[in-house]
C-alpha cells in the first residue's frame, strides 16, 4: 500500500492504474484526425479545393498548412502512448503537440485576419 502522507505524493498519484487514458481512445483519436483534418489540409496546402469553395476558403494554401499543423498534434501526443513511452517522454511530446496546435492556430488566425482587410478580387458581373 502506498503512503499518502509522505512529502512526494503526487509520485504516488501518478502510479494509479487509472492515471492515463486508455489507448483505444488514442486510437480512435488518431484515426479520426487522419481521416478528416489530414485529408482536407493535404488537399488545400497542394491547392486542391473545388472552384465553389475557393472564393469562401481563399487564401487556401496558408489554410492548409495551418491544418497540417493542428493535424501533427493528434500523432505527437497519441504515438508515445500507444508505445507505452516514459512519462518524461510523453510530456515532452504534449507540450511539442501544444506547440504545434498553437503554431496551426496562428497560422489561421493571421489568414483570415490578413482575408479581411485584403479581400480576394472578384470578377465584376457586365463589365
Amino acid at each position: 500500500m502506498i503512503d499518502l502522507d509522505t512529502a512526494d505524493h503526487t509520485a504516488a498519484l501518478c502510479l494509479h492504474p487509472r492515471s492515463q487514458p486508455p489507448v483505444t481512445w488514442q486510437w480512435i483519436g488518431l484515426t479520426s484526425f487522419s481521416l478528416t483534418v489530414l485529408p482536407a489540409g493535404l488537399a488545400m496546402a497542394a491547392d486542391r479545393v473545388p472552384e465553389r469553395m475557393r472564393r469562401r476558403l481563399a487564401p487556401v494554401r496558408p489554410r492548409g498548412w495551418a491544418f497540417l499543423l493542428i493535424y501533427a498534434t493528434a500523432p505527437v501526443n497519441a504515438l508515445p502512448r500507444i508505445a507505452g513511452a516514459s512519462p518524461d517522454i510523453t510530456l515532452a511530446c504534449t507540450a511539442v503537440g501544444g506547440a504545434l496546435a498553437l503554431a496551426g492556430c496562428l497560422v489561421l488566425g493571421v489568414t483570415t485576419r490578413a482575408r479581411q482587410y485584403h479581400p480576394v478580387a472578384t470578377t465584376r458581373q457586365g463589365s
